[in-house]
């Protein structure tokens, strides 16, 4: 069976070098769009997104992930343009799983229209330093939200990689 979801579930991998061109906001709000349609428990739609798309800013929350890692001269975005923050609410249950489907439909979506993606973790380490929710309280966020991942967006600036073979067992039958 074919059908282009399926291929771009497939086929979407993780960019980890990117143009300095900034996306069009046409394809910025296609990718968010498609955050706000992920499945979220009991439909509560908890999960916050925030797009940094500010040089200082993205740079700022390069090096507090970089701390995170213990490596300091690293650039964990890979030079992307543009970051999504995705936020879960501490005080749901759901809260964190909803935001890592929030996260899942924004690297398929942003795939299936030519950008490159990549799951960015120690979004829960960063902002939950004093120096990470100092941000979260200037941009307005309540304290209620944990960090689940930054979604880098740009357009890619290397070949797209091959998916690596998929491991036995991954499937039991019951």
């Amino acid at each position: 069976m074919t059908n282009s979801v399926l291929e771009a579930l497939k086929n979407r991998r993780s960019i980890r070098k990117y143009k300095p061109e900034q996306i069009t906001d046409e394809e910025l709000n296609a990718v968010l769009e498609a955050g706000t349609f992920a499945p979220t428990g009991m439909n509560r739609q908890s999960p916050l997104m925030v797009v940094v798309q500010d040089k200082e800013t993205i740079a700022k929350m390069s090096r507090m992930n970089a701390a995170v890692m213990g490596k300091l001269d690293a650039d964990p975005f890979y030079g992307a343009p543009t970051v999504i923050i995705v936020l879960g609410d501490r005080e749901n249950y759901n809260g964190f799983a909803d935001g890592c489907l929030v996260m899942g439909n924004l690297m398929n979506a942003a795939y299936s229209i030519g950008l490159g993606s990549c799951w960015i973790n120690r979004a829960r380490e960063v902002f939950d330093t004093a120096e990470g929710r100092e941000l979260l309280r200037a941009w307005g966020i309540e304290d209620k939200y944990i960090g689940v991942g930054n979604c880098v967006l740009g357009y890619p600036d290397c070949s797209h990689p091959a998916a690596a073979p998929r491991k036995e067992g991954y499937v039991i039958r019951v």
